[in-house]
């Protein structure tokens, strides 16, 4: 069974992979498998346009966990998407370096459910798994990821609403 994590940058796809890990389970870092797939380097937002298309075309269905932004873009079996609240997102974004620009797109990207709706868009209701990283330590939500692949939780969805926060990350 192939798992995809999603999420925007700074929701805690890296730090639950890692734990996932180290407990022993397969995990592939989605970032490591886009460089073919990069057409340029966009420098006002510090990030690589990739032609996730073709790259979603090529990646061969793997078993096990796979992590990073464009899971939801794989044909998963089951795909998790972790989310946080956009000023939270805000404070975990700023000490990465990234641009003011690079900081507030992906604050409303999470305030505008962009992950979310992509999701929604290519998978059926009950494979999607939503998790709300926002107070939440990794082991808890990896604990909730591997209930959600056991199966032993049931797929949840579009609880979380950062609208009001819209305003703040403009």
């Amino acid at each position: 069974m192939m798992i995809g994590i999603t999420g925007t940058p700074g929701c805690g796809k890296t730090a639950a992979a890692k734990l996932l890990q180290k407990l022993g389970h397969p995990v592939l870092d989605l970032k490591t498998t886009v460089g073919p797939f990069v057409l340029e380097h966009d420098d006002a937002s510090g990030s690589d346009v990739v032609d996730v298309d073709a790259w979603a075309d090529a990646f061969p269905y793997t078993e096990g966990f796979v992590e990073g932004t464009f899971a939801h873009y794989l044909p998963c079996d089951k795909i998790v998407i972790l989310r946080c609240r956009p000023d939270v997102l805000r404070e975990r974004l700023a000490p990465r370096g990234y641009s003011e620009e690079k900081i507030r797109e992906n604050a409303e990207a999470e305030a505008l459910d962009v992950i979310l709706i992509e999701t929604v868009d290519s998978f059926a209701s009950e494979q999607i798994y939503e998790i709300d990283t926002t107070s939440t330590d990794s082991e808890s939500v990896v604990r909730s990821i591997l209930s959600f692949a056991k199966g032993e939780s049931p797929a949840s969805f579009g609880s979380l609403d950062w609208s009001e926060y819209i305003t703040d990350v403009i």
